[in-house]
């Protein structure tokens, strides 16, 4: 997976590679962007979990519009947005985010799928992992498993200086 920041206009707001990764790993959702072959692009915000390599997690129902549209096409966009701060005073935004370019794999195996919904529950909800466990075995058969490998990303960020005191 390749940090690729050519094809941002503003290179003076490029996000350091180190923060766009803190982003992907502790960001609680991102929005999911696909397009199947009638064209009409279709996108849905999703939690999702960093597997620590080059590859996102996202769980969803057995059967759906974005699982059709995968069967497509795997090719996806996911945006991760970050810190957002409106500035009204100054007539625009602070804000973070992160753009990746992945493809998508389901019918994993039942192993990765379970890894994948472990690590779910590791991140959203430490506290009640033996709990979670036990969710997890009892609604398996209606929980699908997306993965999306990363193939580049990019960040971008704005941050502006306070207003000076004059």
């Amino acid at each position: 997976m390749r940090y690729n920041t050519d094809k941002i206009r503003r290179q003076d707001r490029v996000l350091s590679k180190e923060r766009a990764m803190e982003l992907i790993k502790v960001a609680e959702y991102g929005v999911l962007s696909l397009c199947g072959k009638d064209g009409i692009p279709y996108g849905i915000p999703v939690n999702h979990i960093y597997d620590g390599e080059k590859s996102l997690y996202i769980h969803c129902a057995p059967e759906g519009r974005k699982l059709e549209i995968l069967k497509e096409n795997e090719d996806v966009s996911f945006c991760i947005v970050g810190r957002v701060n409106l500035l009204a005073e100054k007539f625009t935004t602070e804000y973070e985010s992160v753009i990746l370019k992945a493809k998508a794999h389901i019918n994993l195996s039942e192993n990765e799928k379970r890894k994948a919904l472990t690590l779910l529950i590791d991140k959203f909800s430490p506290q009640y992992k033996e709990t979670g466990l036990k969710y997890m075995e009892k609604s398996f058969h209606r929980t699908e498993i997306i993965r999306l490998d990363i193939e580049e990303f990019s960040g971008k960020a704005k941050y502006v200086a306070p207003l000076s005191k004059n």
